[in-house]
């Protein structure tokens, strides 16, 4: 029995997905769609920026814009070196896109619900997570060679370890991010069990914060991919 002023239980639905069999495999529509919809975004301000840009007074896209890549420069710059400016279009295009996928969801669809944040659908930061330890490997092999597989084999013995280290990186990467985002879709839930008048102010003090987390959560994953570099490529990395 569902009390009177109150949302019922059955209607507050955290990590459901509307689906599609195809091949065989189950796809999470919303979280593919919603993805797009984040990389349309982002490369359609980076395309207004390219545009408006200018070495006169700035705007205020350009200004942001170009504090992300200066602030990831400096740190690529810091940690590894200008050798691997390479790595400052993979961080801050990384940042950028998990910002609007995490923001996604405040933007309302055609049927009056909200976009899902992509984010919060673990497929996605294990995508994400998997391409940025591969790209490692990949460019730490061709930079070191045999050097850099030597280097998981000393001290002799710890092999076994460092090889589950690696496995473990991506799991651990994309867990933080699906996780803090998860749990936002949660709190969602738990202010609908609020009363019914009560619920649009839960809702409307809950959003910032929820924001002010994305922002942190894109930044910790932009940042954990600029030390995964780092750590690759230099010779103490290991």
């Amino acid at each position: 029995m569902i009390a009177a002023g109150f949302l019922p239980a059955a209607e507050i639905k955290v990590g459901e997905h509307h689906t599609a069999q195809w091949l065989g495999l189950t796809w999470n529509v919303d979280t593919i769609y919603c993805t797009v919809i984040a990389g349309v975004i982002v490369c359609g301000l980076g395309l207004l920026v390219a545009r408006q840009a200018t070495d006169g007074v700035p705007g205020k896209l350009q200004l942001f814009w170009e504090m992300v890549v200066d602030t990831t420069k400096k740190q690529v710059e810091n940690t590894i070196g200008p050798q691997a400016s390479f790595v400052v279009p993979l961080a801050v295009s990384l940042f950028l896109f998990i910002l609007i996928a995490n923001w996604i969801e405040i933007i309302p669809s055609s049927d009056g619900e909200y976009l899902k944040s992509p984010t919060a659908d673990v497929n996605l930061p294990y995508a994400l997570a998997l391409t940025v330890i591969i790209w490692v490997h990949v460019v730490a092999l061709r930079r070191r060679g045999f050097a850099y597989v030597r280097g998981f084999f000393k001290p002799i013995g710890q092999a076994p370890i460092k090889v589950i280290e690696e496995v473990v990186k991506p799991v651990t990467l994309s867990l933080r991010l699906f996780g803090n985002l998860f749990s936002g879709g949660i709190m969602i839930a738990l202010i609908g069990l609020l009363p019914v008048a009560v619920v649009p102010f839960g809702d409307l003090l809950w959003k910032p914060f929820d924001m002010a987390i994305g922002v942190i959560q894109a930044f910790i994953f932009a940042l954990l991919t600029v030390l995964y570099f780092t750590f690759a490529l230099s010779e103490e990395g290991h």
